[in-house]
């Protein structure tokens, strides 16, 4: 088992050294001790493994927090393949849910664009504009 120092071990993960701090202040990895007699703290094998775990959770869309659940499974013997797929399923779940927002996003972006006079038009007969200062309804009485 090769130990390095965290800048070495921050080259291997392809991280920054402050990714590593904050992964350690977080919970996600553990922090080793300092050596008594004084020098470098040193980083096993296994900080780098996790370090990638953790980058490729959040490529997926796992949050920090859900990623530490994620860590927690893979550590713990008892448990199973179907609570790692559970919270997969969640996570899609939400994927799906951001999707449907972003096309309805896209939808009325494209509409808003359709509508726009452009070119040649000043800006205070801009539709795009007029819809995104909707006329204000606060105070007014119905």
């Amino acid at each position: 088992m090769r130990k390095m120092t965290i800048g070495h071990a921050a080259k291997m993960a392809k991280v920054g050294v402050e990714t590593i701090r904050f992964y350690e202040r977080e919970g996600l990895i553990d922090q080793p001790s300092k050596p008594v007699g004084g020098g470098y703290r040193v980083y096993p094998d296994d900080t780098v493994e996790c370090i990638r775990f953790i980058r490729k959770a959040q490529e997926l869309g796992f949050s920090l927090v859900e990623t530490k659940e994620l860590l927690s499974l893979r550590a713990d013997p008892d448990s199973e393949c179907a609570d790692v797929r559970a919270q997969a399923s969640v996570k899609l779940k939400e994927v799906d849910k951001k999707i449907a927002r972003l096309k309805s996003i896209r939808s009325a972006l494209k509409s808003l664009i359709a509508d726009c006079p452009g070119q040649g038009a000043a800006t205070g007969r801009c539709t795009i504009l007029e819809a995104l200062n909707p006329p204000e309804t606060i105070g007014r009485q119905t």
